[in-house]
Parts: C-alpha cells; structure tokens; sequence
C-alpha cells in the first residue's frame, strides 16, 4: 500500500525549507517560492547568490556566465573545486542548485548577457542581482538600464577585501547611470567610478598590504573568500526583504559598506552620485594614484 509520507531521500519543499520558519512566515516562505531571481555573473559572488537564495527557497532563476571554472577561482568561488576545473560556470552552479531544490525552474544563458538577449534574461524577473566580474562593464551597463525602463529592482554587492559593499536601486528611484554617470566615458574612468561609488570613502583600501596585486591593465585584483560570501549575504538578505516587502531597504544615491576586519559599518548618501563634490574630489583624487 502506497505511504503519503516521503522517505528521507524524497525531496520535499515543505520539509526542506521548514527551518526557514520563524524568520519567515509560512506564507512568505511559498512567496519566495514563486519568486524569479536573474543572476548574470556566476563566479566570485553569484555562485554564492544562487547557492543562498536557492536554501532560502527561492523557486525560479535566470543565470547567465560564459565562463569556465579555473585553478585561480579557488579560492573564492563556491562552484570552483577540482572536480569542476574547465566546466562551463552555468551548468556547475545550475547543477549545485537542482541538488538542494530539484524543482528549481532554471533558464541558463550560457552565452553571456548583451543587448540582444536581455530581455529575455530578464524575462519574469522579480529581482537581479549583478554577479558579474568587477571588471565587466559593457553588460553591466546593459542589464541595469534594462531593469530600469522595465522597473526590476536591481542589487549589486562587491567583495572589498576582508568586506562588502552594495547598492540597491528600485523603480522610480535612482537609476545606475543617474548614479555613476558612465556614459560615454572611457573603460578605465568607469571602473574608477564603479569602485568609488560603491566605497565613497574606500576604507577598505587601508587593508591593501599588496597594492602591486591590482592589476586593472590584465583585470586582475585580489580577493578573499570573506568579501564574496558577505556579498552574497548582503545581497540575500536585501533580495528577501525586497521579494517579501519586509523592512527598510536604503536605496541609492545611499551606499552600505561593512568591513569584517575592523568590524565597521557605514552608510552613506551622496545626492547626485558622481555629481557629488565628494566623489568628484575621490574621483580626482583616484586618478592621480
């Protein structure tokens, strides 16, 4: 006689998301279940979105790399293990998820994000969060407008050092380029501008023992494990008050930044982003290093 009672290597949605409760309602929980999140960039720190949000219990995502895992991922991206080495990052991170939640309704855009086919990377979105690599400008700029004129809230969070720093901007608000102000700037003005912005005060440079190591030429940079797992507890946290309606949520020209060696914590507003005599004194300041 057939049992309603799932064995303990049956998946069940109930059951594994059930120590969610208390910190989320009942109600919310399946909220998050019908939730459509969109992650381009699956590396440093968008593994460990999808990786958060799918434990949360989040139920559908678009996700997009073009990438391959290397050796010198090892070190901080989640999906980076041996086993993994020369695997597509799509597939690997796409295959961690299904094995938390084999249910997970996943569209995979192993081609990268561009022009052409962000609409329907965005297609059905109820959040995204940028993932991408520091260094990737031209796809950034191209997602963030698209959730702009189709009013996705958008989150990116950074991994400075030993902390994060992230920016959330929703329909209606201020937008990423009324914030940084990119446009028809020149590569290495916009990675300057996408830095301070994010740190206006850059107190995570105090930790830079190396400064060498900062390679923008051949977009290299140090990391640690910490900054990419506290963006994606950030970014996670910000995604699941903005999902379920829950909580105060600072939005740009507003810039959050936590550093885990000092233990300090700050928000801070610029009105007018790059606009700001503040930033453009860093901004001034940057380019002469």
């Amino acid at each position: 006689m057939p049992s309603d009672t799932k064995t303990e290597t049956e998946f069940d949605y109930k059951t594994a998301f059930s120590r969610n409760l208390g910190w989320v309602t009942e109600a919310e929980q399946q909220q998050l279940r019908r939730s459509r999140v969109a992650i381009a960039g699956l590396g440093g720190v968008g593994g460990a979105h999808l990786a958060a949000l799918s434990r949360l219990g989040v139920g559908a995502f678009n996700i997009s790399d073009m990438d391959v895992f290397e050796v010198v991922n090892l070190n901080r991206q989640l999906g980076a293990t041996m086993s993994q080495i020369g695997q597509p990052k799509v597939n690997v991170i796409a295959e961690m998820g299904l094995d938390v939640n084999p249910d997970l309704d996943l569209r995979r855009f192993p081609e990268g994000i561009s022009a052409a086919n962000v609409d329907e990377f965005l297609r059905d979105a109820d959040l995204y969060i940028d993932g991408l690599d520091f260094f990737v400008m031209d796809a950034r700029e191209v997602v963030f407008a698209a959730c702009a004129e189709k009013g996705i809230p958008a989150i990116t969070a950074a991994p400075l050092g030993w902390g994060t720093a992230w920016l959330v901007f929703t329909p209606g608000g201020m937008t990423f380029e009324d914030y940084f102000q990119m446009a028809d700037q020149p590569y290495t003005e916009k990675l300057l501008r996408f830095l301070v912005g994010l740190s206006p005060t850059g107190m995570e440079l105090g930790h830079l023992v190396d400064p060498t190591r900062l390679d923008v030429a051949n977009q290299r940079g140090p990391s640690t494990p910490v900054g990419a797992f506290l963006s994606a507890a950030v970014a996670c946290t910000t995604a699941a008050k903005l999902l379920l309606g829950r909580g105060d949520v600072p939005t740009a020209p507003c810039s959050q930044h936590f550093d885990a060696f000092t233990g300090r914590s700050e928000s801070v507003e610029r009105p007018g982003g790059m606009g700001h005599p503040e930033m453009q004194a860093r901004l001034a300041a940057m380019r002469g290093a």
